[in-house]
């Protein structure tokens, strides 16, 4: 594949994305909201004549569900970030799914902040020996530490996800 096409096809990738983002995030709900509004008002109010006597015209309808809609759905998806339990089961399954928890992502992170830990780990490793004050576990522990950041370095995993019973 040449240089050409890899531009091409990343773009197109890049674009994909855009389109799920704009079309998932935005389009598809303001269209789903007014239909739903449309399809409530047109097929429920217009023919309770009770509700068609409080809502003679879609508008007034349409401007009330929304005042009432919108901090509704705010209060909805605020207890279901703080006070329910499937935001944190989401969250666990987005940890599993990528892979960047496990390894070191590109950019900073592996070209300076890991080889600078890793340099840290030696030197305090040689100060702390040549004054006597690590034990044999403490050594091995940092030995390990400096072999995942190595491992981490040559683009290798470290860990693994957590993976629930029955899930």
């Amino acid at each position: 594949m040449n240089l050409r096409s890899l531009f091409t096809l990343r773009w197109v990738y890049r674009a994909w994305y855009y389109f799920r983002l704009g079309y998932g995030t935005y389009l598809s709900f303001l269209l789903g909201f007014a239909s739903t509004l449309v399809t409530v008002y047109y097929l429920a109010i217009r023919n309770m004549p009770f509700l068609l006597s409080l809502f003679p015209n879609f508008f007034p309808f349409a401007v009330l569900s929304t005042l009432v809609g919108v901090p509704l759905a705010v209060a909805v998806g605020w207890a279901h970030l703080k006070r329910s339990r499937i935001f944190s089961s989401e969250v666990d399954i987005a940890v599993e799914a990528n892979p960047y928890y496990f390894k070191i992502a590109p950019g900073i992170s592996k070209e300076v902040t890991t080889p600078a830990m890793l340099a840290e780990l030696r030197i305090l490793q040689r100060l702390a020996q040549a004054e006597g004050l690590l034990s044999d576990s403490e050594k091995a522990e940092i030995e390990e530490l400096q072999a995942k950041l190595r491992l981490l370095l040559e683009g290798k995993r470290v860990g693994s996800p957590t993976t629930r019973v029955g899930f």
